[in-house]
């Protein structure tokens, strides 16, 4: 009974944040999706925002999601790495500094990520001059960046760490007698990692992949800052089709092409997670 009586003060405590989810964030993303089918010349339902959305920017869907594909893979990558040497790693000062440098990126905005790698990638920037400097380069062969290369390693940089942070932490939380007694066994530490840390922490590192892409897929300045021409991501077409039309149908094509994704990335997961649930019982 003290149970029951309870739940009305719950939901009394719990009402203003879900009144301004829904305000801020239920209701614009349901008007937004729903909108995208509605034809404002005929005033009917249909696919036509979709249809014009594919022929304009169907490169740029293509473009966005391969982009996205190789940031997250890359992103993983190097976090299981990070997470790997924190975790197994025998040098002290270099796991300590390793652990200090690694984080930086995590406070730094996506915008100022963008601008901070603008001038680092450019053909004048900082990354030619050293390597110019170091002999490395010659200066006629010194190339711009400021594309989906740009783009990619931006994503990676600015990501990293928030995946690198989930990754380490579940490293950090599991019983150390299977990795020491493998490593007894002679097992090289990249044996262990992949054998045995990387199974034990799948759950972990698809919630790190799954957040880094929707975060990366919702990203603007990024690409409107480092790309300067066509393709580009559907995230700069939202904003032009805005800012420069007033055409809020595709733009909601867009969107819910976006969402899209986001849904697929995450029905993997929740896939996967239904089935070690299942193989669990």
């Amino acid at each position: 009974m003290q149970k029951r009586s309870s739940y009305p003060l719950a939901l009394l405590l719990l009402s203003p944040a879900l009144l301004m989810v829904g305000l801020l964030f239920i209701y614009p993303l349901g008007y937004s999706l729903s909108y995208a089918f509605r034809n404002e010349k005929s005033a009917t339902w249909d696919l036509s925002n979709f249809e014009k959305a594919f022929s304009l920017y169907g490169n740029d869907i293509v473009y966005t999601l391969v982009i996205l594909v190789m940031a997250t893979t890359l992103t993983g990558l190097f976090a299981l790495a990070i997470g790997g040497y924190l975790t197994l790693g025998e040098n002290k000062r270099a796991v300590s500094f390793l652990r200090w440098l690694y984080r930086w990126p995590l406070f730094i905005p996506m915008v100022v990520a963008g601008q901070l790698m603008r001038t680092f990638l450019a053909k004048n920037g900082m990354l030619n001059n050293a390597l110019m400097s170091l002999g490395i380069l010659d200066p006629i062969n010194a190339m711009s960046m400021l594309d989906w290369r740009g783009v990619v390693i931006t994503f990676v940089w600015k990501q990293l760490p928030f995946a690198a942070l989930l990754i380490s932490g579940a490293m950090a939380s599991m019983d150390r007698s299977m990795i020491e007694a493998a490593r007894n066994l002679g097992a090289s530490r990249l044996r262990a990692l992949v054998e045995i840390v990387i199974p034990q922490i799948k759950a972990t590192l698809l919630v790190a992949l799954i957040l880094s892409f929707v975060t990366m897929l919702s990203a603007l300045s990024v690409p409107m800052m480092i790309i300067a021409g066509s393709p580009t991501m559907i995230t700069v077409d939202m904003a032009w089709r805005v800012n420069s039309y007033g055409d809020y149908g595709v733009a909601n094509a867009l969107g819910f092409i976006s969402c899209a994704m986001s849904g697929v990335v995450a029905w993997f997961y929740l896939r996967h997670s239904v089935r070690e649930q299942t193989a669990t019982r």
